[in-house]
């Protein structure tokens, strides 16, 4: 148990379970500011194009019942499905975004070094010695 114990905390203190809470806490604010964009932006303009629909609003109601003497009204709510499906595509075009620029960075960080410069060309004093020494070898 206390094995288990070790690990967990070898774990939690690598800074990966940090990283993860703080993204976690910043998703969720970029959440809200998000659905403030598109609820607040993005669809009244929208709306106004198209007659000055809200969107929120839209809904299909179901034939009303009657349960325990009351009528019931059933609502298929679409119009805030499709802020929630606007809200995924905006928040998922950012996230790509952001990940394109970090894996940019990322890339330029890690570029290859430079190649070495080649070396330099000999010298006529080197070119002469390693004649001779050519030659001495070769007796």
């Amino acid at each position: 148990m206390s094995i288990f114990l070790n690990e967990f905390k070898e774990f939690a203190v690598k800074g990966n379970v940090v990283d993860m809470a703080v993204g976690v806490i910043i998703g969720g604010a970029f959440g809200k500011i998000v659905t403030s964009v598109v609820n607040d932006i993005i669809m009244p303009p929208i709306g106004w194009l198209i007659g000055g629909v809200n969107f929120s609003e839209l809904k299909y109601s179901l034939p009303a019942k009657e349960i325990n003497g009351e009528l019931v009204e059933a609502t298929v709510n679409y119009g805030a499905f499709l802020q929630t499906i606007l809200d995924f595509i905006i928040i998922a075009f950012c996230i790509f975004m952001l990940i394109k620029g970090i894996n940019k960075l990322r890339a330029e960080k890690e570029e290859a070094p430079a190649e070495p410069e080649a070396a330099p060309e000999p010298s006529n004093e080197e070119k002469l010695l390693t004649e001779i020494r050519d030659l001495l070898k070769n007796k």
